[in-house]
């Protein structure tokens, strides 16, 4: 059994965003699959990006916001789960005051680290700052 504690999962900082990988493309022995946890300081979002070859859901953990796919925006909360086709732009924002926490997986896997190199949320913010 290949068990990742989220204590021990590599941390990014972005802007507002804090990622946690969960599992990397080509963590644990996966091939197919990528899952990341995300806290979302208030105020702050991921900006809109796709993954060109990659399926991904999103399932929303605590908190609440307004998630975009292609085009189209809602609201999410705790317990909703959005699906996210290739080569679809899509971004989330936290528009609550508290944390909103999703858990993202993707397949075939998104290497997190590649997509913070793009940039998906502005730099110069610590997360604590609101």
């Amino acid at each position: 059994m290949r068990v990742r504690r989220l204590s021990e999962a590599h941390v990014e900082e972005r802007g507002r965003l804090r990622s946690h990988f969960l599992m990397d493309a080509g963590d644990l022995g996966s091939r197919k699959m990528s899952v990341t946890w995300v806290d979302v300081a208030p105020g702050a979002e991921q900006h809109a990006h796709s993954h060109e070859d990659s399926e991904q859901i999103y399932v929303i953990v605590r908190g609440r916001g307004r998630m975009q796919v292609a085009g189209d925006e809602e609201e999410v909360g705790e317990g909703d789960l959005v699906f996210i086709p290739p080569a679809t732009d899509h971004g989330i924002v936290n528009d609550g005051d508290e944390t909103l926490v999703y858990v993202t997986a993707a397949s075939p896997p998104v290497s997190m680290e590649e997509l913070y190199q793009e940039q998906l949320a502005p730099d110069g913010l610590d997360y604590d700052e609101d």
